[in-house]
């Protein structure tokens, strides 16, 4: 596939995830988004899926949570890391509901 990345992509991803990745990227290429933006998406969702059939080595994301998804839609440790890039103080002891409202009151 000319200009495809497929090469660079982790080794331990199967010829599945690989074919899977180009199409999620394909997707949001067609859909207007840049090419960074698209292989973020793509390597993100294969990574998704592999973490959900215990494939990839850590078993829970150790980011912030992918942009696009609501906040109540990510996990408690994705909002903490998040806190945590925004320095929130506190955010150890917060339940979901409270760290929700502090990044949004953080962000306005």
């Amino acid at each position: 596939m000319p200009g495809s990345r497929t090469n660079r992509l982790p080794a331990a991803w199967s010829d599945k995830d690989k074919r899977m990745y180009e199409h999620v990227k394909k997707t949001y290429r067609d859909r207007g988004r840049s090419e960074g933006d698209a292989a973020e998406i793509a390597a993100r969702t294969v990574n998704d899926y592999r973490r959900d059939e215990g494939r990839a080595k850590s078993k829970t994301s150790r980011q912030t949570g992918n942009p696009n998804v609501p906040l109540e839609d990510r996990s408690v440790e994705e909002l903490r890391n998040r806190a945590a890039e925004l320095k929130i103080k506190g955010r150890s002891s917060m339940t979901k509901a409270k760290l929700v409202r502090a990044i949004r009151a953080h962000n306005d």
